[in-house]
C-alpha cells in the first residue's frame, strides 16, 4: 500500500494549467448535492406516504449514486490525462558499458572469505552480470602483475560468465594498470557502438581487489585519468584484515591484508562508490546494489494513456450500471 501511495505522490503534470477543468467536476458535484436536497424537500411536502410508496417504490439508495459517482470519477481521470501526467520510471540504460575488473593475484587464494576469496568473487560476479539488462555492454578485465581485457564489452553475457569461471591466479598486483585497461575497453566499445570515440557513452568500472598495487602505474595516476574521462570507479575491498595464504618457500602463512584506504581513495577521486565485503552474501548484496545504480536510470515517462484507459473503463461501468438499474444513461 505504501509503495502505491508513493507512486501516486510522485506523479507530475506536464500541462498543469489544464487541471482547472476539474472545476467542472466540482460544479457537477455541487449541482448533484443541491438536486438531492431539492428532491428531499419535495418528498417531505408529499404528505400522502402510502400513495408515495405506490408511485415511487423504494430502491436501494446506494444504487442511485453509483453511476453518478463513476461518471464523475471517469471524467476526473480524463481531465487528469489531458494534463499529461508524468512519472519517474526505472529503465535500462542503452549503450551503457560496465567493466568488471577482478583481482587475480595470489592473495585471492586466501580462505578468510569462504571457500576462497577468488571463488566467492567469481560467484558474486556471476550474480551481478546475470542481473544486468541484456542490452548493457559488459566487459571483463583481469589483473595480477599485468592487466588483461579478458572479454571486451559485449552483449553476450553468457561468454562473460564462462570466462569468469576460468580465472587463474598470478603473482603481484597492478590496480593502476587494471583501470587503464578498463578505460581502453570502454573507449573501444564507444567507437564500435557509436562510430565516434568522442561520443559520450555512460560507463562505470567495478573494481574488486584485496591488496595494494605492487607493480605498474600508480593508482592515483590511473584514477586521475578515469576522472578526466568521466568514468566513475566503484571499488570493493575484498577480504578481511586476517587473511593469509600458503606460499612455496615460506614456512609460515603469509598475511594478505586488504588495503582499504587505497581502494577508498580510487573511488573518492573518480566519483565512484566504495564497499567493504568480507562474506559471499555481502558481496552479492554489493553487486546487486551496483547493478541497480549502473544498469538502470530513471526517466520521466508520460502516463496519459493509463489515466485515459482507466477512465474509459470507469465510464463504461457507469453506463452499464445506469442502464441495468434505471434503464437510462447517467
Amino acid at each position: 500500500m505504501s509503495g502505491s501511495l508513493a507512486s501516486v505522490l510522485t506523479i507530475r503534470f506536464a500541462a498543469p494549467g489544464r487541471l482547472w477543468l476539474l472545476l467542472i467536476v466540482v460544479a457537477l458535484v455541487i449541482n448533484q448535492i443541491l438536486a438531492q436536497r431539492r428532491r428531499m424537500r419535495y418528498t417531505v411536502r408529499f404528505t400522502n406516504m402510502e400513495l408515495l410508496d405506490s408511485v415511487a417504490p423504494e430502491r436501494p439508495r446506494w444504487r442511485r449514486h453509483v453511476p453518478t459517482a463513476l461518471f464523475l470519477l471517469g471524467l476526473t481521470g480524463l481531465i487528469a490525462g489531458f494534463a499529461r501526467p508524468q512519472q519517474e520510471e526505472r529503465v535500462a540504460q542503452e549503450r551503457a558499458t560496465i567493466i568488471v575488473a577482478i583481482d587475480t593475484s595470489l592473495s585471492m587464494a586466501a580462505t578468510d572469505v569462504a571457500p576462497t576469496r577468488i571463488e566467492a568473487a567469481q560467484e558474486a560476479a556471476k550474480e551481478f552480470i546475470g542481473a544486468l539488462p541484456e542490452n548493457l555492454n559488459v566487459g571483463l578485465v583481469t589483473f595480477n602483475g599485468t592487466a588483461t581485457i579478458a572479454v571486451p564489452p559485449t552483449l553476450d553475457h553468457d561468454q562473460l560468465l564462462a570466462t569468469v569461471d576460468k580465472l587463474r591466479l598470478g603473482e603481484r598486483t597492478a590496480i593502476g594498470e587494471a583501470i587503464y585497461a578498463s578505460l581502453d575497453a570502454i573507449q573501444g566499445s564507444a567507437a564500435a557502438t557509436m562510430g565516434d570515440e568522442d561520443d559520450e557513452v555512460p560507463a562505470r568500472i567495478v573494481l574488486m581487489s584485496d591488496g595494494a598495487t605492487t607493480v605498474g602505474r600508480p593508482d592515483a595516476q590511473a584514477a586521475a585519468q578515469a576522472k578526466r574521462d568521466g568514468v566513475p570507479v566503484t571499488t570493493i575491498a575484498f577480504g578481511t584484515p586476517h587473511g593469509t595464504i600458503e606460499l612455496d618457500g615460506y614456512p609460515d602463512p603469509v598475511p594478505v591484508e586488504v588495503d582499504v584506504q587505497a581502494l577508498r581513495e580510487i573511488a573518492s577521486t573518480t566519483g565512484g562508490s566504495f564497499f567493504e565485503a568480507v562474506t559471499e552474501e555481502q558481496l552479492k548484496a554489493v553487486y546487486t546494489d551496483i547493478g541497480s545504480s549502473i544498469g538502470y536510470t530513471t526517466e520521466e515517462r508520460e502516463i496519459s494513456d493509463r489515466f485515459i484507459g482507466a477512465s474509459l473503463i470507469v465510464l463504461v461501468l457507469a453506463a452499464v450500471g445506469s442502464q441495468l438499474w434505471f434503464n437510462r444513461l447517467p
